[in-house]
């Protein structure tokens, strides 16, 4: 049989095996050796002769389905899912489940069942992590993650609706199901072709909901993990919007502004091919005004959190720093003006009640110690440090 096709029940009877993962065809007596611990442990007992006759039925009515209208085939598709169901468990910890549980899954998909195909090929996934179907499986739950996210879009998934009959949404929030499938993508299969590609989506999805923490996240992974992703130029421009937009003022941390600012130089230096085109260049431009314009506000807010406090010398300094490092910016105006202002004032303020530190001192000199010896004498100092 060759490799990569999908297993068929006459595949299996003709091989006289069954398919591993890897594309090669055991007998079934090899396949029980090597399962027999696992069965034992589990106490599970497997029958491979029935496991195979439930296969070809479910074979069989998989491709009666794929006959038909797609109208009329979902009831094929939806027995050939229970068919395929069966064979599986009734081989356990056998290559020959790793297809049963593969076609269970592409049956329930092709009959519009798509939660239940999520379920299946995620359940495939977890119980045979390096199986062969790896990267149409991702491409399954990539398909799915999609429509559920269009579906959100289109307004049928309102936080106030449930869904009861539609069976190719979730029952409720949909578009946080298609998120959370487009992660365990990335996890089952974190070299996979489509890694990158769910990563992104995801990354949009979150945008779009206006989760920039959480956009954020996903795309800086992007960039340090997946970095020859044909989405690396956007995740830089998406990176540098939702920095942007979790940063909540003066009063917070800045650090998001100084990543803003890496991410800004990064851009310019490894795309500038991309730069060529006015469009992303007049983006990166305007980012870098934004983020030198809330640098300069921060500045500000401290210096006129100094004045109130009569500071002139810190609020100078943080006046000289806004025209130093932000020049073009409205707040170096203010800055210029009320630096003529503060630098003509007393630094440092006064101590207030400073009388009070004459009657009451800070600290008062105690007397020295001294030390005497048996005969209650004072010993001579060798040093002009010794205690005494």
């Amino acid at each position: 049989m060759p490799r990569g096709e999908v297993v068929t029940a006459s595949g299996v009877e003709e091989s006289g095996g069954v398919v591993q993962a890897g594309g090669d065809v055991v007998t079934a007596d090899e396949q029980v050796s090597g399962n027999r611990l696992v069965n034992f442990l589990s106490s599970i007992r497997e029958d491979i002769p029935a496991a195979k006759s439930l296969y070809q039925q479910g074979d069989k009515a998989f491709r009666a389905a794929q006959a038909k209208p797609r109208e009329e085939a979902i009831g094929d598709y939806s027995a050939a899912a229970a068919f395929f169901r069966k064979a599986g468990n009734a081989a356990p910890g056998t290559a020959l489940q790793q297809d049963a549980m593969f076609m269970q899954a592409e049956s329930h998909f092709f009959a519009d069942e798509l939660t239940d195909a999520t379920k299946a090929y995620q359940k495939l996934q977890k119980e045979f992590p390096r199986n062969r179907h790896n990267d149409r499986i991702a491409a399954r739950l990539f398909a799915i993650s999609k429509y559920w996210i269009d579906a959100s879009k289109a307004g049928s998934d309102a936080w106030y609706k449930v869904n009861l009959f539609d069976t190719k949404r979730p029952g409720y929030d949909s578009k946080g199901h298609a998120v959370r499938v487009l992660d365990q993508i990335r996890y089952d299969d974190p070299t996979g072709r489509l890694a990158d590609d769910a990563t992104m989506a995801a990354a949009a999805e979150y945008i779009r909901q206006e989760e920039y923490e959480k956009a954020d996240e996903f795309l800086t992974d992007l960039r340090e993990t997946f970095t020859d992703s044909d989405h690396m130029f956007h995740a830089h421009l998406l990176g540098i919007r939702c920095k942007l937009e979790i940063y909540a003022g003066p009063d917070y941390s800045g650090l998001v502004l100084e990543e803003a600012k890496t991410l800004i130089r990064q851009t310019r230096s490894r795309f500038p091919d991309k730069l060529q085109n006015q469009k992303y260049a007049d983006m990166v431009a305007r980012a870098a005004k934004e983020v030198s314009y809330h640098q300069a506000e921060r500045l500000a807010h401290r210096a006129r959190f100094r004045e109130k406090r009569s500071e002139y010398g810190a609020a100078s300094a943080q006046y000289a720093k806004i025209l130093e490092e932000h020049p073009s910016t409205p707040q170096a105006k203010v800055a210029r003006a009320r630096l003529g202002e503060t630098s003509k004032r007393q630094p440092v303020p006064d101590q207030r009640l400073a009388w009070l530190t004459k009657i009451f001192p800070d600290s008062k000199q105690s007397a020295p110690l001294k030390t005497i010896d048996a005969k209650g004498q004072a010993p001579e100092s060798t040093s002009g440090t010794m205690l005494r």
